[in-house]
């Protein structure tokens, strides 16, 4: 029986720091959805549930005409929402395709071939793309806007574009340089044997194997790109805000609107949060690519 004991008392703390853990994780989550239901004194009390400690109340969807009873009424603010969502989808979306597109290419011939630059080889180029990840964004803040003014793209989404591919091109880099080490070689060899070229052999057999990997590149990219602010608050003033900048104009001179502020916040993290339930197998391949061999 002492033998039986301790494997299943082994379990049970093991699951309770996962629940304590998951608890943790989840409760700023949960913190910000319900604070959009709060009204100011709940805010200040701190009450946390539901329909026990406080009554839900929508004053932080009708702050942006997203409540019931104004959804279907004309709103500036929900008009002004709505374009600072699609100024992020299109700016993630686009800066995300853009870098997997590129990294992968990258990747690719690292993986694939070997290069000499100097005394860099193949190793040291992939932990110099890595190594970009180090420097603070603000060091290129001036670098950048300076730049971007002489190249007309200050307040531009095509800007955004460029400069979020080019800060997540990295990570892009390094996920894949993973996932194409895991596919065989000789798969492309047999497909040069039956007369397909260099770039035959990547689309058709090794693109559609390292699609797990490219989905969760995007992915990740999608979610830094998302949720990006520095740069976003720098180079955009009104065409090509995005959603962040909006959440964080809510601290004003009078106080925090806590309740707007959390409407905001969970309308921007829903997008994310259904993308990785869809999403989780892919994540998980492409993250775990090369950890089994």
């Amino acid at each position: 029986m002492a033998r039986r004991a301790k494997p299943v008392a082994g379990k049970v703390i093991v699951y309770a720091l996962l629940l304590f853990w998951t608890f943790i994780s989840l409760f700023p989550i949960y913190w910000t959805v319900t604070t959009s239901f709060k009204t100011a004194v709940n805010v200040t009390q701190g009450h946390l549930i539901p329909w026990v400690d406080f009554w839900p109340d929508w004053r932080g969807w009708r702050s942006l005409g997203l409540s019931p009873d104004t959804i279907g009424k004309t709103s500036t603010v929900r008009d002004e929402f709505s374009k600072r969502f699609q100024n992020s989808v299109i700016v993630s979306v686009g800066a995300s395709l853009l870098a997997v597109v590129i990294g992968s290419l990258a990747a690719y011939g690292l993986s694939r071939f070997q290069y000499k630059f100097g005394r860099m080889s193949n190793k040291d180029i992939a932990f110099f793309f890595l190594s970009q990840l180090v420097l603070p964004p603000v060091v290129l803040a001036m670098p950048f806007l300076v730049l971007y003014k002489e190249l007309a793209l200050l307040d531009s989404k095509v800007g955004l574009i460029l400069l979020y591919a080019l800060t997540v091109l990295p990570i892009v880099i390094w996920i894949m340089r993973d996932q194409f080490a895991t596919i065989p070689i000789e798969l492309e060899e047999a497909a040069a044997i039956d007369g397909a070229s260099v770039w035959g052999a990547f689309l058709r057999i090794v693109l559609p194997i390292a699609l797990p990997g490219m989905v969760a590149a995007f992915i990740l990219s999608l979610v830094l790109c998302w949720n990006e602010y520095f740069f976003a608050a720098l180079l955009t003033s009104t065409n090509a805000t995005t959603i962040p900048v909006m959440v964080a104009s809510q601290t004003g001179s009078q106080g925090i609107n806590w309740w707007s502020m959390a409407a905001l916040s969970t309308a921007a993290i829903a997008p994310l949060a259904i993308i990785g339930i869809f999403l989780e197998r892919y994540i998980i391949k492409g993250l775990t690519a090369g950890a089994i061999k």
